[in-house]
Parts: C-alpha cells; sequence; structure tokens
C-alpha cells in the first residue's frame, strides 16, 4: 500500500533534514574520533616531559590523548617517569647540583615518593645531547615527579573531562630488580584508573608484553598496546622474554599477526619500521596502528596519508598543523591553565 502525497510531502519536509543533519554530524565526530593524536610524555618537545608543565601544554594545544610513562617508587606509588632511575640529563638535587653525568642516578625503587619530589625535573642540562635534541623545550623551574593519581586529579580540575591517557609500564625482563613484578605493576596500574573511573579513558601499553597480559586478566575493559622496536639498537620482538613468550617465527613473520595473537587492541611500532604493507595488514586483523614517536613534519604528513589511526609525537602542534591543513577535524583545546 503506497502512502499518500500530502505523507510524503511531510517525511520530506521533517524527516528528511533530521537525516541529512546526523549525517552531517558523523562526518564530523568520527574522524575526531577516528585520528588519536597523542602529546609524548605531555609535549616533551616543547615543555619538560612527564610533568604536569607539559601535560598542561599538550591540553593547550589540543589533544585526544596524554601519553606518560609510569614507574614505581619505593613506597609503592606510581610516579609519571620514563626511566627506572633518576635521569642526569634533566635533574638537579635538592641543592641545584645536576646528577653526576659519570654515574646512573638512583633508581625510582629505592627513593619513597617524598624523596623523588625533592628534585628539579624542570630544565634540560645545557651542553648535553639531550637539550640539542629539544632545542624548543621550554624549561620550567621547580617541576617535580608527580604521582599517576595526582596528574588524574589535576586534568579533571582543568576541565579535561573527554582526554585519555595512554599508560606505558616501564619496566623490563633483563632488570628485574628495578621494578615489581608484571602482574605487581599492573594491579597498581588498575587500581589508580578503577579509583579515579578512568577505565573507558585508558589505554596500557609497554614494549615488555607481559604487564599487558596481566592487565587484560584483571581488568578486561582496559585496552592494551603493543609496543614494538625494531632497530639496529634494540628490538623487542627477538626476545620471548618481551613479548611474553610469544615468538615472531610463529606468525610467520608478521608483525601484525604477533601483536594480534597478544590480545592487544592498538599497535604502536616505532615509526620507521612501519610500511604500509604492514599497516594495512594490521587494520585489516582489526588493530588500530599509532605509531611512535613522529615529530618531523615529512614524517607526519606521510603516515597521516597512509590512513594511521594515530601519532605520538613531541610536538603535538606539528600534527595538529598538519591535520588542520588537510581539513581534517582536531580535538579541542583546553583553555591555557595558570602556571604554578
Amino acid at each position: 500500500m503506497r502512502p499518500r502525497k500530502g505523507w510524503e510531502n511531510t517525511l520530506r519536509r521533517h524527516l528528511l533534514p533530521v537525516l541529512v543533519g546526523l549525517w552531517s554530524t558523523l562526518l564530523v565526530v568520527l574522524p575526531a574520533a577516528a585520528f588519536d593524536l597523542q602529546g609524548h610524555r605531555g609535549a616533551r618537545g616543547l615543555a619538560p616531559e612527564n610533568t604536569l608543565a607539559a601535560f598542561r601544554a599538550a591540553l593547550g594545544i589540543g589533544v585526544t590523548t596524554l601519553e606518560l610513562d609510569v614507574g614505581v617508587s619505593r613506597d609503592g606509588v606510581l610516579v609519571i617517569a620514563h626511566d627506572p632511575r633518576l635521569n642526569p640529563n634533566y635533574t638537579r638535587d635538592a641543592r641545584g647540583q645536576w646528577l653526576g653525568a659519570t654515574a646512573p642516578g638512583p633508581a625510582l625503587n629505592t627513593l619513597t615518593l617524598a624523596e623523588l619530589q625533592a628534585f628539579d625535573i624542570g630544565r634540560l642540562k645545557p651542553g648535553t645531547g639531550y637539550a640539542q635534541t629539544f632545542a624548543e623545550q621550554q624549561p620550567r623551574d621547580g617541576e617535580r615527579i608527580v604521582s599517576l593519581e595526582t596528574l588524574f586529579a589535576e586534568v579533571a580540575r582543568w576541565g579535561g573531562s573527554s582526554v585519555r591517557f595512554n599508560i606505558e609500564t616501564k619496566l623490563t625482563p633483563t632488570e628485574p630488580a628495578l621494578t615489581p613484578t608484571p602482574e605487581v605493576f599492573a594491579k597498581l596500574v588498575v587500581d589508580a584508573v578503577r579509583r579515579a573511573g578512568l577505565e573507558s579513558r585508558v589505554t596500557v601499553q609497554s614494549f615488555d608484553w607481559r604487564t599487558l597480559l596481566a592487565v587484560r586478566q584483571i581488568a578486561p575493559l582496559i585496552q592494551t598496546v603493543a609496543l614494538t622496536v625494531q632497530s639496529p639498537n634494540f628490538d623487542n620482538l627477538v626476545d620471548g622474554r618481551w613479548t611474553a613468550g610469544l615468538a615472531l617465527a610463529t606468525y610467520g613473520g608478521s608483525v601484525p599477526r604477533l601483536v594480534q595473537a597478544s590480545g592487544a587492541a592498538t599497535w604502536s611500532p616505532n615509526f620507521a619500521s612501519l610500511n604500509q604493507a604492514a599497516l594495512k595488514e594490521a587494520q585489516a586483523l582489526g588493530l588500530k596502528v599509532v605509531p611512535w614517536t613522529v615529530n618531523e613534519p615529512e614524517a607526519i604528513e606521510r603516515l597521516i596519508g597512509w590512513g594511521v589511526d594515530g601519532l605520538i609525537s613531541d610536538y603535538p602542534d606539528r600534527v595538529r598543523a598538519a591535520l588542520v591543513k588537510r581539513g581534517l577535524p582536531v580535538p579541542a583545546a583546553l583553555p591555557a591553565q595558570p602556571a604554578q
């Protein structure tokens, strides 16, 4: 039975604009959600890494995700730091003296949170290769190592209600004495995320896939990210201790298939080792692909053109500019936060 012509006109008049509006909204919203713009260690190229200053800088630019690293202090607190020992490239003691460059700094797990916070990590040591690499980084004297719990609370206070967190567990199977076991480490992370009510806004990543397995066992709602590096200096795929016992040869040498077998939802390779064929294979397997650490404009443009699902960068402003140039949606920037 065919509807009367008047009814057809009513449908056109009222329903069609709604459908067009919904479709327009999808065109705007879906790409923004699809591309994951991550500020590496906050925004390491612009502010001292893994500090509140760096995270504020990233949010002021406008990122989807804050990428960060965590270790564990002697008193069992998750602290935001990349290295298992204090890094002499940017660490000064309470007297303002740089840590000695001839010996490694003290390990995080030998100091309490209060003891760690006596060190100033707000400036790169002049004359070092690290300082030359990040010449645009603006010093912020007085920045301290903070706990993961503090970052969660600060981002909420700044109004970052939709910002995501990509938390890297920093441990290594070759130096087990520097960190808790993978199971203990994973539980500390999961407990902190659950206390903050952030299970839906967190991913956990690692080069040591044992923590990823442990996270999935106790918190299946938290997605995991398999980090890989294939370079002349280090390759975490040739030693099963890093990949929770999985062997690349078992999967015909296919890194995407290996990552899929790990149970991770996302593959984050070092960008120089990624090619288009591997990207497409991974995406066909249902994996997201978010390379690290992509800083140069040429590489940013190339990888966006390939169709990666996101990028991790020390310069999120450069990635954002490339997205805007292509007419792609970008995450909202939060209002500038007052210096503390």
